[in-house]
C-alpha cells in the first residue's frame, strides 16, 4: 500500500479540509484577541493625536505667559521710536525701553583719524602704530616700498586701520583711516617710515546732549544713554530734535491670542472627529464613548468659562474672555473680534496683559493634567499598553494550544485515514473474492 502523504489520500475523504474548518473554529478566541489588540492599539494611536493637539495648546497657553520677573504688560510690549529730524539721528528701540520723548542735541560726531602719506614715505622697512591705549599698538613690514604694498600689509594686519592708495592728479597718496573716537588716535614711525605725515582729520568723540544732560560717545552709535534706546548719530544740530518712544501692545497680542484661539480650536475639532458616530454608516470615531474625551471637553470648558479671580469688571464681576473680544461658537470653538480687542488694549493695556497672562498660567497648569506627564493621557495610554501586553501573554499561550489541538486533529484523522484505507483494500479484496466464486 502506498505511504499516505497528506489526509485523505488513503481513504479519498476530504480530512485536510475538515481539518482546516475545525482549526478555523478553534482559533476564533485567538482571533478575538487579535482584534482586541488592534482596537488598544488604534485608541493608543488616537490618544495620541489628541496629546500633540493639547501640547500644542499648551505651548500656546506659556506664550501668553510673561518670564520670570517680567510684568505681563512688559511681555507684550513692542516699542518704536521716531526722531522728529531725521537728518540729525536715527533711533533703535530694544529691551527694557520705556514710553518717553526725550531733547537731543548733536553738537559733535565722532570721527576716526585720517593721515595722508605720499609715495616716497616708506622704504620697506618696519612701521609701528602707536595709540594711547598700549594694548592697541602694532606693527607691520611690507613686502615692498610701493603705497600699495604697503597698504596690503597694514589692511592684512586687521588690528582697526584701514589704508587707501588714491591716485591723485600730483601723483599716488595712502590715506590712513583709524576707529572712530579720540581713543583711537595713532601716530606712525618706526624705521621703514622716511616721509612726513599730513593729518586731514583728527579723531574725536561724539558729543551730545539728551534733556540738557551731557553725554559723549566714542562712536556716532550711542547705545543705552536711555536705556534700550540706541542711537545712531548723522549730523549736529542747531536747535534740539525729539526722541519719542512709543509703546505698542496691540501687535504681540493680537498675534498670540489668535495663536491661542487657533490651538484650541484644534483640540475642540479633535474632540469631535475622535468621538464622532455617523448613525447612516454606523462608522464611530476612535475615541467614540471614551471617558478621556469627556474629560478633556468638560477641562476645556472649564478653563475657557472660568471668570478671573483677581480682575473684576465695572460690576465687580471676574472678567471673562468675552472682554478680550473672545467668544465661543455654536460648534464650541472659539472667535476672536480683533476690533473689540484693540478697544480693550486701548482702554486699559494693563488689565489686558494682565488677564491674558493669567488666561496662560490657568490653561498651562489646567492642561498640564491632561497631557502633561503623569497626566491622563499618559496613564490611560499606558494602562492600554499594559493590557496589549496581557493579551500578547494569552496569544503565546492560546497559539501553543492550538497547534497541540491542531497536532491531535491530524494523529486521530490519519489514524482514520489509515483505518478506512484499509477497510477499502479488504472491501475490494472480498468483493474480487466474491467475483471469482460466481464465475466458477
Amino acid at each position: 500500500m502506498a505511504t499516505v502523504t497528506s489526509l485523505g489520500a488513503g481513504s479519498g475523504l476530504d480530512l485536510e479540509g475538515l481539518v482546516t474548518k475545525l482549526m478555523t473554529v478553534e482559533r476564533q478566541p485567538l482571533a478575538k484577541l487579535q482584534s482586541q489588540v488592534s482596537s488598544f492599539n488604534t485608541k493608543i494611536s488616537a490618544m495620541g493625536t489628541l496629546a500633540s493637539k493639547l501640547s500644542a495648546l499648551q505651548t500656546a497657553s506659556k506664550a501668553l505667559k510673561p518670564d520670570v520677573l517680567q510684568s505681563a504688560l512688559d511681555k507684550f510690549g513692542t516699542f518704536k521710536g521716531t526722531v522728529s529730524d531725521d537728518k540729525a539721528a536715527s533711533v533703535t528701540v530694544g529691551a527694557g525701553a520705556r514710553s518717553g520723548s526725550y531733547n537731543l542735541e548733536v553738537t559733535q560726531l565722532a570721527q576716526g583719524q585720517k593721515t595722508r602719506f605720499d609715495a616716497s614715505s616708506f622704504n620697506g622697512g618696519a612701521i609701528e602704530f602707536t595709540f594711547g591705549d598700549t594694548t592697541k599698538n602694532f606693527s607691520v613690514t611690507p613686502s615692498g616700498t610701493g603705497l600699495n604694498a604697503v597698504a596690503n600689509a597694514i589692511n592684512q594686519a586687521g588690528k582697526g586701520v584701514t589704508a587707501t592708495v588714491v591716485n591723485g592728479s600730483s601723483g599716488q597718496q595712502l590715506i590712513l583711516t583709524g576707529a572712530e573716537g579720540a581713543e583711537n588716535a595713532f601716530t606712525v614711525s618706526g624705521a621703514g617710515v622716511s616721509g612726513t605725515a599730513t593729518q586731514v582729520q583728527a579723531a574725536q568723540n561724539a558729543e551730545l546732549k539728551i534733556d540738557g544732560i551731557s553725554i559723549t560717545s566714542a562712536s556716532n552709535t550711542v547705545k543705552d544713554a536711555v536705556t534700550g534706546v540706541s542711537l545712531q548719530l548723522k549730523a549736529t544740530t542747531t536747535a534740539p530734535t525729539t526722541v519719542s518712544v512709543e509703546a505698542d501692545y496691540g501687535d504681540k497680542l493680537q498675534k498670540n491670542l489668535e495663536s491661542f484661539v487657533k490651538a484650541f480650536n484644534d483640540v475642540v475639532s479633535t474632540v469631535k472627529s475622535l468621538g464622532s458616530y455617523d448613525s447612516e454608516t454606523k462608522a464611530a470615531g476612535a475615541l467614540n464613548g471614551n471617558r478621556l474625551l469627556r474629560d478633556a471637553e468638560t477641562t476645556l470648558r472649564n478653563l475657557a468659562f472660568e471668570p478671573s479671580s483677581s480682575l473684576q469688571d465695572s460690576n465687580g464681576d471676574g472678567l471673562t474672555l468675552s472682554k478680550l473680544g473672545i467668544s465661543f461658537q455654536k460648534d464650541g470653538t472659539l472667535s476672536l473680534d480683533n476690533d473689540k480687542l484693540k478697544e480693550a488694549i486701548t482702554q486699559d493695556p494693563n488689565m489686558v496683559a494682565n488677564f491674558t497672562a493669567e488666561i496662560g498660567n490657568r490653561f498651562n497648569s489646567g492642561l498640564d493634567k491632561l497631557a502633561g506627564t503623569g497626566g491622563e493621557v499618559q496613564l490611560a495610554q499606558d494602562s492600554m499598553r499594559s493590557s496589549i501586553r496581557n493579551l500578547e501573554k494569552r496569544q503565546e499561550t492560546m497559539t501553543m494550544r492550538l497547534e497541540a489541538v491542531e497536532a491531535r486533529y491530524r494523529k486521530q484523522f490519519s489514524a482514520l485515514d489509515t483505518l478506512v484505507s484499509r477497510m477499502n483494500s479488504t472491501s475490494n479484496y472480498l468483493a474480487q473474492q466474491l467475483a471469482s466464486i460466481r464465475t466458477t
